[in-house]
């Protein structure tokens, strides 16, 4: 009982009184002690969490992830939304989050990308459940009390937002299990023993379309910069954002993004968070990475070469096995790439981005680690030009890159490489390595340099083979004058260069181009002798040219005897030999001897080079061709279908393919 004011009365054993805060209280046998208690107010033990929400203000701009969405709506328990900064992971959290509200008596979401901001979010809850405990237990206690909820109740849904790392989460899952829990994390691995993952992607080019045009009206040179920025969510809505700001086109955007891309990545709108800009987003995860040095010098490599398909073997030289492994695997846990067993890919906007913070260090240990493989290549490249393709591919990159008017004798090394290995293969981007090459050699060394003259050879050749821009028509001409004035016009090279410019003439200028052939037949049969291959390669030239196809036809055949007798066998001028031969036998309808040549072809190069060997995947296309022309459809249909799969495999976008692919759907009904 109670006293006066101020003061408290008790009665019965081992009874307290208190009339008002009191320091300690010892009572009973097993003593409990008390220390600095708070008198709660009766409101204070009311819970009211019926219709509780707390969620980021609703965005419009939400497009696709029709797929995430029903992978979430299928879940139990905790669901972890995993992926790339930047890529749409809290947009699509909060989206589903809003259209479970009805489903749910709390729905609650939690900054927590620290351990410090999950406590003080569940503080906030228990204040918002119970608003009389606010300003009047501390914070500790209120996480408690929010704890003790969500243990005791399953009814509630929690969004925890950017979390750093699983182990953030395992205090608050030790205490809790009946509700839901959706997380979003940059963090991709780690997650296996306590929740179901949904790796988020990119968005689809239409989908990407539909997120700017939701801003940003104009669409003059949308899908160009939708594709530069990767489809990523957020660079888009930065863009289209300065755009419509700006009043300028997507187009022109491009234009700044490549003259000022450091500038632009740290763009914003008016009133935007500076923290949400592309170039800050990453950055939170770079300083996360600051305890393995080597991932920060790994993503500054990545930035220049292609953003899929990177070797990983390229990466080897960087430190031991365990080191690159280690950074490797810390990159992919943080999202800033995926990787299989033998290949590495990176976001092209992470790579932009980093690019534009390489102060040089990443570019030149770049073209370092491709040089170094370059001259591992070296005796190995022909026999193995598919091993070699993935880093061309780098190569080509590289060169996008990088400024040709800084271009350097080791940089036209790797260029012409990657040129001769995409030729080797028929893949048309041999053009501009060789024109780059060419360019950069001619401005070192000048025009009548002997690197200068083999770049432009190489140039000719793939010209010849793809088809010549306009403004590289006249290469044929300077190619072939250069080598007349440098080694005179019986040489071998001259020789050569003579049947380039005789092959390019022959369409606009015949006669001309027949008697270049005329010319080189002589020069080289005086010179060289009757049965030197550059005099045997004249002479099929000058005889597939002659429009009179039986004579044509009876002096390819008394050629090709000769030539076998004469060279070894598999020579490439026999090769060439048979081939003008076949192409002669089928205008002249003899299809039977055709199909002996064709066959014999590719069975002879599949033999020397292996059956999946570029020549050999050619020599095949030719014997599909001959048998179509010949009229046997079904046995061309079956071989097609097998070289379409090789090709694909091994020379996937070149040209052969390409060929093959028309070839099958035009004359054999093979659909794609």
């Amino acid at each position: 009982m109670t006293g006066g004011a101020g003061r408290a009365d008790a009665s019965g054993d081992r009874s307290v009184a208190a009339g008002g805060a009191i320091g300690r209280v010892n009572t009973g046998d097993f003593v409990t002690q008390v220390e600095n208690a708070t008198l709660l107010p009766p409101e204070a033990l009311t819970v009211s969490p019926a219709g509780l929400v707390h969620l980021p203000e609703r965005t419009q701009l939400f497009v696709g992830r029709a797929r995430e969405l029903a992978l979430l709506d299928e879940g139990v328990g905790i669901q972890v939304l995993c992926g790339l900064g930047g890529i749409g992971k809290s947009t699509l959290a909060a989206r589903w989050a809003a259209d479970r509200v009805a489903d749910h008596t709390v729905v609650w979401w939690i900054t927590a990308e620290t351990p410090a901001e999950l406590d003080a979010g569940l503080a906030d809850l228990a204040r918002a459940m119970q608003p009389g405990v606010v300003g009047v237990l501390p914070e500790d206690a209120l996480r408690e009390r929010a704890l003790q909820w969500l243990a005791t109740n399953d009814d509630w849904l929690l969004v925890l937002d950017n979390v750093s790392a699983p182990a953030d989460l395992r205090p608050l899952l030790a205490r809790v299990g009946n509700g839901r829990i959706v997380v979003t994390s940059r963090r991709a691995s780690g997650w296996q023993d306590i929740a179901r993952t949904v790796v988020l992607d990119v968005l689809g080019p239409a989908e990407a379309a539909e997120l700017f045009t939701g801003v940003c009206a104009s669409d003059d040179g949308l899908d160009a910069l939708c594709g530069e920025l990767g489809y990523l969510p957020l660079a888009l809505k930065q863009a289209a954002a300065y755009c419509a700001e700006a009043g300028i086109t997507p187009r022109a955007y491009l234009g700044l993004l490549a003259e000022y891309p450091g500038e632009m990545f740290a763009a914003t709108a008016e009133g935007g968070e500076a923290a949400r800009t592309i170039s800050r987003v990453w950055q939170v995860t770079l300083d996360r990475l600051q305890d393995t040095p080597l991932a920060g010098r790994i993503l500054g490599v990545l930035a220049w070469w292609a953003p899929e398909g990177i070797p990983r073997r390229l990466l080897e030289p960087l430190g031991t096995p365990l080191e690159v492994t280690e950074a490797v695997r810390r990159l992919r846990a943080h999202s800033m790439i995926t990787l299989d067993s033998a290949a590495i890919e990176v976001h092209r906007m992470v790579q932009a981005v980093v690019r534009a913070g390489d102060g040089g260090e990443g570019r030149d240990a770049a073209e370092k680690l491709l040089a170094r493989m370059v001259r591992a290549s070296q005796g190995d490249l022909f026999a193995n030009v598919d091993v070699w393709r993935p880093y061309a591919i780098q190569v080509l990159a590289f060169a996008g890159y990088t400024d040709p008017d800084e271009d350097t004798a080791g940089r036209c090394v790797l260029f012409n490489w990657a040129a001769f290995v995409f030729g080797l293969t028929t893949d048309g981007r041999s053009l501009a390595l060789h024109a780059r090459a060419l360019l950069g050699y001619r401005r070192l060394y000048g025009a009548e340099d002997e690197r200068s003259l083999n770049a432009l050879g190489g140039l000719v050749l793939e010209m010849q083979q793809h088809g010549a821009p306009p403004e590289l028509g006249g290469l044929h001409e300077e190619h072939f004058e250069l080598h007349a004035r440098l080694y005179g016009p019986d040489d071998p090279r001259t020789i050569a260069a003579r049947a380039h410019l005789a092959k390019t003439l022959m369409r606009s200028s015949r006669h001309r181009a027949e008697e270049l052939l005329r010319e080189n037949v002589d020069r080289a049969a005086r010179s060289l002798g009757e049965d030197d291959p550059e005099t045997l390669g004249a002479r099929r030239a000058l005889l597939y040219a002659d429009p009179d196809r039986s004579a044509a036809c009876s002096g390819l055949e008394l050629l090709l005897a000769r030539s076998r007798e004469v060279l070894p066998e598999g020579h490439g001028v026999i090769d060439g030999i048979a081939g003008s031969l076949t192409t002669v036998l089928l205008e002249l309808g003899r299809a039977e001897r055709a199909l002996e040549l064709a066959e014999a072809a590719a069975e002879g190069v599949s033999a020397r080079h292996g059956p999946n060997h570029p020549r050999t995947l050619m020599r095949r296309g030719f014997h599909v061709y001959v048998l179509a022309e010949a009229g046997e459809i079904d046995r061309a249909r079956s071989l097609a279908k097998d070289l379409l799969d090789d090709c694909e495999s091994a020379m996937k976008g070149t040209l052969l393919t390409t060929m093959v692919r028309q070839l099958a759907r035009k004359r054999l009904s093979l659909g794609d």
